[in-house]
């Protein structure tokens, strides 16, 4: 019971750091190192929404291409209420056909892992395709200083 709560803890603590990948390049301190063998690896996806920091450059760019258009017909103040209109319904319909939130898809991989003293955990990482996991491979699970572990192949 103690290892599967150890790995739920470790699951929750690596969901924010999905994404944290090592740098080339660059030292990260290392809290200690536990060695141990794969015993199950699986594949999963996370959804994530994403929000779109370009939503408002979206709404202006419709807005001002809006009112381009809407400058070419009329004239005199018929003009001008024109080119007000066309950036009103441009603007809404850029900002309308692009969602505020977008929708990603983080590609994980659950891996079990005994280590040498037999205790067992589990760690869900970010899929890195260069390293790809097979059960009874040797792995090494580092615990980096910012609280996060790590697993990658013995060599």
């Amino acid at each position: 019971m103690k290892t599967i709560t150890l790995a739920l803890i470790f699951w929750l603590a690596l969901i924010p750091f999905a994404n944290a990948d090592y740098e080339r390049n660059k030292a990260v301190p290392v809290e200690k190192v536990l060695f141990g063998q794969v015993l199950s690896v699986r594949n999963i996806t996370e959804q994530e929404l994403i929000q779109d920091k370009n939503q408002g450059w979206k709404t202006f760019g419709g807005a001002l291409i809006g009112g381009a258009i809407g400058n070419q017909f009329g004239s005199g103040s018929g003009r001008g209420v024109a080119t007000i209109l066309g950036a009103i319904i441009g603007g809404s319909i850029s900002h309308d056909r692009n969602p505020k939130y977008q929708e990603k898809t983080l590609l994980l991989v659950e891996l079990m892992i005994k280590v040498n003293n037999g205790d067992e955990y589990m760690v869900i990482q970010d899929l890195d395709h260069r390293m790809l996991f097979q059960p009874k491979d040797a792995v090494r699970m580092i615990y980096l200083a910012n609280g996060t572990v790590r697993i990658d192949k013995q060599m």
